[in-house]
């Protein structure tokens, strides 16, 4: 019991320490699972771990094949809850370099280093080329922390991200078709059970997560499932889904839940929020527990094995030589730039899926007698904690070094997606700025979407937005609803993330009638609110321009607004399309460049008159 309750204990400390210091959760939870394992039998009194997963083969806290059975659902889960993020909209400009990487750079990887295993440690071809299958995976549990901490363009983090949950499967399918050739042993037998498991883990794979997502959908849209117990019952369907798939094809269990998040996460699914946020709570808690369990499972001489030159040698060639080849490959006619290619070569880092399955692999061939198999597990492990240890360490330093840190962010996010927000919206995705709208409300999404703006559903109360790493470029904040009360917050809560160029709010009516006691953050005008935008835009359903001739024109101009209630100004915008957000002491505006244009809201503004 002491020894559970330290685990989850250590684990969530650990996680605590990577978002202290900004740095992935798994490499806090092996130092930690090294220090309670292996190097723990250096200085306890009776020379043993002070955490035992396994012990002489049927003892410990997960006595016989337990250990592998609870690695193998914890990571169906996380990797599920990874397939929900996935939205095939993030992938319009860089899908084709994705699939290149889950297919071109998969077989870089897995030649390369299998050569370099081979030669660099003598070990056999069949041993050789099982390290490099199981390091053919990133993962989403290493990639996302560090692409939340550096800010990028968006293809970049898509790209990673994309990558890292769909490789996961790929390589434990690769990782299997090696295994079945060692256990099988000869060459005739091994090209026909590949062949043929190669088939069954695609094809149970494909139609179960399909199948089952859509009938998951189904009982969630009809009601049949009650509120309180959509998570759990989702938790079980995920659960029964993998078992199921990997009852009838061995190991294809990883691809049906990736396919089953996928599907669901790119369905228009009631209450997707929520079964997201639930299952990223519980993939923080198994994330925790499998990599202290896994860490502490090796074994001193496991270590020993790769305490020498030859294992630098081998991290090195895997990700300086073999990394950035299968990524220039994958990328070539891609539009990516040099700079951007290298940083993505740079950011590789291996995760959960390939410590569970070296640790499963590895003491299955040892239990065969196979030559060369003690090195599975250490290599494997010496690889993850290597490149996470590298890229948490050095991916925002060698972004800034290549060229690809985002300076200035000049992303806006509006919270708020009303008919007025939408107008806004398409004027300046219009004018090639980046913005991104949010709300509650699915039926001002679905409208935001079908005009092809980039919406999300979800709640300002939640941690959701904090964690998306496709909000990485935001640096404008604009909280344009009709509650003065959600504004006030979502400027509290967001403007140090969201609005370090500006942070933006609506005034109240109460506001609006006090207009010397205005406050900083004040959107557009002092003397026009939600009300007056929301009339504006059913009576003049456009974004208007006029254009400036110099400063004390803009100011005539806004003197207009001022005295016209059916005008509001919005924005400026200069001759190279730069975009200013007008505040509420819109008179203040300095540095209006000739050929400027007034953005604004409400009936055209009658040049003549004012001649």
């Amino acid at each position: 019991m002491l020894e559970l309750a330290g685990i989850i204990i250590l684990g969530i400390l650990a996680q605590w320490v990577a978002w202290k210091f900004k740095i992935p959760a798994i490499l806090p939870l092996i130092l930690i699972g090294l220090l309670v394992g292996p190097i723990a039998t250096l200085y306890t009194a009776d020379g043993t771990k002070l955490i035992q997963p396994i012990w002489n083969g049927e003892e410990g806290l997960f006595p016989g094949e337990s250990l592998f059975y609870f690695v193998s659902l914890a990571i169906s889960i996380i990797l599920f809850e990874g397939g929900l993020t996935l939205r095939k909209n993030e992938i319009l400009n860089v899908g084709p370099v994705i699939l290149k990487l889950i297919t071109v750079a998969v077989i870089i990887t897995f030649l390369g280093a299998g050569l370099a295993a081979h030669f660099i440690f003598n070990l056999s071809w069949p041993i050789s080329f099982l390290f490099s299958s199981l390091i053919i995976v990133t993962g989403p549990t290493v990639i996302t922390p560090i692409l939340r901490n550096v800010p990028l363009k968006k293809d970049i983090s898509a790209i990673l991200k994309w990558e890292g949950i769909l490789i996961d499967p790929i390589g434990a399918l690769v990782a299997v078709l090696v295994f079945e050739f060692i256990s099988v042993g000869e060459e005739q037998a091994f090209t026909k059970t590949a062949l043929l498991e190669f088939g069954k883990i695609i094809l149970f794979g494909f139609t179960f997560g399909f199948t089952f997502a859509h009938g998951l959908t189904f009982a969630i849209k009809k009601k049949i499932i009650p509120h309180y117990l959509l998570n759990v019952f989702t938790l079980a369907s995920v659960l029964g889904v993998f078992v199921l798939s990997d009852t009838f094809a061995h190991e294809s269990g990883l691809l049906s839940v990736v396919v089953m998040g996928m599907v669901l996460g790119n369905i228009n699914l009631p209450n997707i929020d929520e079964i997201l946020y639930f299952k990223e709570s519980l993939s923080v808690l198994l994330i925790s527990i499998l990599f202290i369990l896994l860490a502490a499972n090796i074994n001193i001489e496991d270590l020993q094995l790769i305490f020498n030159w030859e294992a630098v040698l081998l991290f090195a060639v895997v990700v300086f030589i073999v990394r950035p080849l299968g990524v220039f490959l994958s990328s070539r006619k891609s539009g990516l730039k040099i700079t951007e290619k290298l940083f993505i070569s740079w950011v590789g880092p291996r995760g959960i899926v390939a410590a569970g399955i070296a640790s499963l692999f590895g003491l299955k061939l040892a239990k065969l007698g196979e030559p060369g198999a003690e090195y599975i597990t250490p290599l494997v492990f010496m690889i993850v904690l290597g490149t996470v240890l590298l890229n948490a360490t050095t991916a925002r330093l060698f972004a800034k070094m290549v060229g690809v840190f985002l300076t200035k962010s000049e992303g806006i996010l509006i919270i708020g997606a009303s008919k007025v927000t939408r107008l806004i919206a398409a004027y300046l995705k219009k004018n090639n700025r980046h913005v991104v709208l949010v709300d509650s409300n699915r039926e001002n999404i679905k409208k935001a979407q079908s005009l092809g703006l980039e919406a999300i559903e979800g709640s300002i109360y939640n941690d959701q937005l904090k964690d998306n790493i496709e909000l990485n470029d935001i640096g404008f904040l604009m909280a344009i609803t009709g509650n003065t009360d959600i504004n006030k917050f979502a400027i509290d809560k967001f403007k140090d993330q969201f609005g370090e160029n500006g942070s933006f709010r609506l005034i109240s009516s109460e506001e609006m009638n006090d207009p010397q006691n205005n406050p900083d953050e004040g959107l557009f005008s002092h003397t026009d609110d939600y009300h007056k935008l929301i009339d504006l835009a059913e009576k003049y359903p456009a974004i208007q321009e006029i254009k400036i001739n110099d400063e004390s024109h803009y100011k005539s101009l806004i003197g207009i607004t001022k005295q016209d209630e059916q005008i509001i100004p919005l924005f400026i915008k200069d001759p190279d399309s730069n975009i200013r957000i007008i505040s509420a002491y819109s008179e203040k505006m300095d540095q209006i460049n000739e050929d400027s244009y007034l953005v604004y809201i409400g009936k055209p503004i009658d040049v003549e008159q004012m001649n």
